[in-house]
């Protein structure tokens, strides 16, 4: 059946191809960009189906617009897929105040924003997934890509808490972490420090260079991640996380190994805390 999907972040990479595999399984798609005019030949080739529409998501006037716009046209949301969002590269002690407020602007608050727009009428139907794009790096922490992580990890956070809540009114709500796919955000997209300390340039210096370097090489296809993400839109009972690629997958499971020896080692220490009587 056809529904009507709003999707954030639709200029290039993941959000660009959803939107096309939406449009092309037969859905009605709301797309937006910051630039609506990068959205124009898929709204062209899809007459009727498709509304482009400027959207940046730190700006509330602009995410309620959107919303009502969308429902306007369209009479309702089916799918919320927030997939806008960009990565900055620093080690912690680089990191600058605007940046990192910045940075949490787009991939936090501005997914909370879009999620609060768009609940009423969700609830109201008592149906209907939100797709909140994480990463790789909102599972796994890496030097170079900190503040990145701290930004996905508070979308894990949020996400986990939201399936929660919304479960007794039908709404589904699943994380995805992609690995490395080719897309933008090594590349155009990225932000990086300008204040690098030479220290660290050994380190986090140097997996910031490795990260430059993948750009355009990445193994990962976003045209199988949108057809992986349509297909989870339509399951009953979604998973909460779905991870993207093999990097991430194996990333994760040495990551809950390492977890599941520590909590194994000290796990007297965890038990032993309770009072003691004199």
């Amino acid at each position: 059946m056809s529904s009507v999907w709003l999707i954030t972040g639709c200029s290039s990479g993941i959000g660009r191809e959803l939107a096309r595999a939406a449009l092309e399984a037969g859905h009605r798609v709301v797309l937006t960009a910051r630039d609506p005019s990068r959205l124009a030949d898929l709204a062209a080739a899809h007459k009727g189906r498709a509304l482009a529409l400027g959207l940046d998501v730190t700006d509330a006037a602009q995410v309620s617009r959107a919303a009502h716009e969308a429902e306007r046209r369209f009479g309702r949301i089916d799918v919320l897929v927030n997939n806008a969002g960009y990565g900055y590269l620093a080690a912690i002690e680089e990191g600058e105040d605007a940046e990192l407020r910045a940075l949490f602007e787009t991939n936090f608050f501005g997914l909370v924003a879009m999620i609060k727009a768009v609940l009423p009428g969700m609830r109201a139907r008592q149906s209907g997934p939100v797709i909140n794009v994480s990463s790789m790096a909102g599972l796994v922490a890496n030097p170079g890509t900190g503040y990145y992580s701290a930004s996905k990890f508070a979308v894990e956070g949020l996400t986990e808490a939201l399936s929660r809540e919304l479960a007794p009114f039908g709404i589904r709500v699943t994380a995805i972490e992609p690995g490395p796919f080719r897309t933008d955000w090594a590349g155009r997209s990225m932000r990086r420090t300008r204040t690098p300390i030479e220290a660290y340039a050994g380190t986090v210096g140097a997996r910031i260079s490795m990260i430059e370097g993948l750009d355009g090489k990445q193994s990962g296809d976003p045209r199988r991640a949108a057809l992986a993400i349509l297909r989870v839109a339509e399951l009953p009972d979604p998973p909460l996380h779905l991870l993207l690629g093999p990097d991430v997958l194996d990333a994760f499971r040495a990551k809950l190994a390492d977890l599941e020896r520590s909590i194994g080692e000290w796990e007297p220490v965890s038990r032993d805390m309770g009072f003691r009587d004199p």
